[in-house]
């Protein structure tokens, strides 16, 4: 049957069945639902059920679905060009978007930029860059961290399941250090000592060109490097000649509550990449670093062909402009202290709730048995997924064991839905424990 024919019955589940014909088990789907549209932080199912969206498309869609100036902009640049590819001929608004990156970058260095596809783009960039600059080839990572599934990206990535299983061997001189989590009982003194033993059994200091982090680590379980850590990286890298580089792939554009979660520690990295919101649902990502080291790389050694696609361009230029109009990192420091404070008292209830935690709207609650780190409860935190679905609202798990509930609203959510699915996740811990 023609899949276009109108005669396939529009439903959740037709398009399921329809889907496991047509595509890979590879590609992971958290929720049997079709999107048939969506606004700000709500989504409508082909069935006409309305979803409350927790998820913001991974933190995609800071500025919302469908916020009207992103809409205006993107249409605007449909009705004069869609692609001529940079390095053939180029576009003022590519240009503008690396100026602003520039000028709002941390730091006082001078920065330069540019325009890629996706977040594992922009990494494996900012890693060509790094070795470019340094003519060192070694790169330092951290366990839990993730930084795309492209083979570099996946070898960058410090979790195996589900990213690593059958696709080894991965690049070589890549090295994974534990990252801070008291939770767990990793200090920030065992991290860095975990650095200085890579460069007593591993690699050579001189051989290392970066040391990759993201300031708050996704998948790892939204879970925030404290405070003095990265300034102990910055120093550690000084004194080696290694450059830092921040993956702010899901930590940036307003999603911590800064438009680069970096400046929440007061460090200036020699690299930053971007993506995600910063297209607000569009797709381009940016690697944005120090002048003098973005220039390591020849002619041609930086681009693709779709790079800073000018549709894309037009949305995140409209992006920037709808955070700063509407103050979305003032509003992502106050969602996040809202639902941190609802989850804390939530705490005092529900047993299984370990840890609460996060930076800006960037919120998590890490699961385990009777609280206890030792025995990690991911079939609590999927429980909770699946009751809250049966409820309206869309939620997603990370975390090194699947128990860690993410919250990654849309900036620009009301007070009124924000409360309706808080009210929900709070409601289905009662139901699941029940």
């Amino acid at each position: 049957m023609n899949a276009r024919n109108g005669n396939t019955a529009k439903t959740n589940a037709a398009l399921m069945a329809r889907r496991s014909a047509a595509l890979p088990r590879g590609v992971g789907q958290a929720h049997p639902f079709f999107a048939e549209r969506a606004d700000n932080a709500e989504i409508w199912d082909v069935e006409g059920r309305r979803w409350i969206d927790f998820c913001a498309g991974i933190a995609v869609v800071n500025t919302g679905h469908r916020h009207p100036k992103v809409m205006a902009a993107a249409r605007e640049q449909l009705d004069k060009f869609t692609h001529t590819c940079f390095q053939v001929m180029a576009y003022e608004s590519y240009v503008e978007l690396c100026e602003r990156l520039n000028a709002a970058a941390p730091g006082n260095t001078p920065k330069k930029s540019f325009l890629v596809n996706s977040g594992a783009e922009a990494v494996e960039n900012a890693v060509k860059i790094a070795r470019a600059a340094t003519g060192r080839s070694g790169v330092i990572a951290f366990g839990g961290g993730f930084h795309g599934r492209t083979m570099f990206g996946m070898a960058l990535t410090g979790k195996v399941a589900p990213y690593k299983i059958k696709f080894g061997p991965f690049p070589g001189e890549i090295f994974h250090v534990p990252f801070p989590d008291a939770l767990h009982g990793v200090s920030e003194d065992e991290s860095i000592a975990s650095i200085e033993r890579v460069f007593k059994y591993s690699i050579e200091a001189s051989r290392v060109a970066a040391i990759l982090i993201e300031p708050v680590q996704g998948e790892g379980g939204y879970l925030p490097a404290p405070l003095g850590f990265l300034q102990r990286l910055r120093t550690l890298c000084d004194a080696h000649g290694i450059l830092l580089i921040a993956d702010e792939v899901q930590t940036g554009i307003g999603r911590c509550g800064k438009l680069f979660a970096t400046e929440h520690y007061g460090i200036e990295p020699d690299i930053i990449t971007l993506a995600k919101g910063l297209g607000g649902g569009m797709t381009v990502s940016a690697v944005v670093g120090k002048a003098a080291v973005m220039d390591a790389a020849d002619p041609g050694g930086l681009g693709s062909t779709y790079a800073g696609n000018p549709v894309a361009v037009a949305s995140a230029l409209a992006v920037l402009d709808v955070v700063e109009e509407e103050k979305l990192c003032e509003r992502s420091m106050l969602i996040g202290e809202q639902m941190r404070a609802r989850f804390t008292s939530m705490q005092a209830r529900f047993t299984s709730m370990a840890e609460v935690r996060g930076l800006g709207a960037m919120t998590a609650v890490e699961f385990c048995r009777n609280g206890d780190p030792h025995q990690p409860a991911a079939d609590i935190a999927t429980a909770l997924k699946d009751e809250a679905a049966r409820r309206g609202l869309l939620l997603l798990m990370c975390g090194n064991y699947g128990n860690v509930l993410r919250v990654m609203v849309p900036l620009t959510l009301s007070d009124a839905v924000l409360e309706e699915g808080m009210d929900i996740i709070e409601a289905s811990l009662e139901a699941i424990r029940a």
